[in-house]
């Protein structure tokens, strides 16, 4: 009906150039829209270059949300937004990707979306080793044995390596690195910790086995950093007059033993472990009874081994204690330290901070 009411009204040769005109129009505008949907996606979900090696890329603890800054920033990506709408809402995980400038938004959000080939791992200053190993298991995807291997057998292997080695620090480590060579990092990051202090160590004649022992016990018992250098002096003074450390730190931790290995150990790795069961929790008056030389209750001196992995604080207490005459001390209900030459006096400080 319209074609026959143009043709009516407008001569052949003009409706024919209009209908040309009109196609002309539409391609035109085809073209201009694809070249603008072309530019907008080089201008957005593009890769930034065409050829590019693959680099490592590391997202902070606590700064997910501001990577898409840094790789804009950085030109890994020509868009923020154009990355945020591939994640599709997706969160990015802490940790260390593989990406490269020639992948586009697609691509870098498969990468991101995939999760990182490296992790983060926090090991907080006074953790024994299976605490330590609940933690790089959680994180790394072990499994139960590798995770007991990691406790009985790749942190066993030396004497003196059974424990305080472990040092508590923020790793970045591969989520396909074996147990024995994480258990490595560990030790290797203590020994580069430790050695600007070895000479004063040997300067004072202190070895560093005795050391490492002293600061564990430093480590769990003090209620902060502040509390150490005092809580190093008390306990040499008693080490110094041969008197026992009586160290409620050092029961827990053959306590713990009994509960996760069956056994109170002596100077060896147990064998069996089950990490089911609690850690430090307060003792109560029969455990002081328990039978094995780290009970510092029964015994004189020092246990056989650390009981935890301390951090440099406590390792610098030992080395630099606080001057005290000091031979007691506790913590009162709201984690202050108080200190006392007699045990006379220790008992009234106990009735005055400890009574209900």
């Amino acid at each position: 009906m319209t074609d026959q009411f143009l043709q009516s009204n407008i001569p052949p040769s003009r409706f024919n150039f209009l209908k040309t005109k009109l196609a002309l129009v539409l391609i035109g505008a085809v073209i201009v829209l694809g070249i603008g949907g072309i530019v907008a996606y080089k201008l957005t979900f593009a890769a930034p270059q065409m050829q590019a090696e693959l680099v490592q890329f590391t997202v902070p603890l606590g700064q997910s949300d501001k990577t898409w800054e840094e790789l804009k920033e950085k030109n890994f990506i020509q868009s923020g937004w154009a990355f945020k709408f591939t994640m599709g809402g997706a969160e990015i995980e802490p940790g260390a990707y593989k990406i490269s400038k020639s992948m586009n938004a697609f691509e870098m959000a498969r990468v991101f979306k995939k999760g990182p080939y490296m992790k983060w791992v926090v090991i907080p200053e006074g953790l024994r080793k299976e605490q330590i190993a609940e933690l790089l298991a959680d994180n790394l995807g072990w499994n139960k044995e590798a995770k007991e291997k990691w406790v009985t057998t790749y942190t066993s292997m030396s004497y003196d390596e059974i424990e305080g080695l472990y040092f508590p620090d923020t790793y970045l480590i591969p989520i396909d690195e074996a147990p024995l060579k994480v258990a490595d990092r560990l030790r290797a990051k203590f020994n580069e910790v430790l050695q600007p202090y070895t000479q004063e160590a040997l300067k004072q004649n202190i070895k560093w086995t005795t050391a490492l022992k002293l600061a564990s016990i430093i480590q769990r018992e003090a209620a902060g950093k502040d509390d150490m250098p005092l809580i190093a002096g008390i306990l040499w003074n008693r080490l110094l007059k041969d008197e026992k450390l009586e160290v409620d730190a050092t029961v827990q931790y053959v306590r713990d033993d009994q509960i996760h290995y069956g056994e109170a150990r002596y100077d060896k790795q147990p064998g069996t472990y089950t990490s089911e069961g609690t850690w430090w929790t307060p003792i109560k008056p029969e455990d002081k009874d328990i039978p094995s030389p780290y009970n510092t209750y029964r015994n004189k001196g020092l246990p056989p081994h650390p009981i935890a992995n301390p951090g440099i604080g406590a390792i610098k207490a030992v080395l630099y204690p606080e001057e005290t005459e000091c031979m007691f001390y506790l913590h009162d209900k709201s984690k202050t330290i108080h200190c006392a030459k007699t045990f006379e006096e220790h008992k009234a400080n106990i009735t005055t901070y400890l009574s209900d």
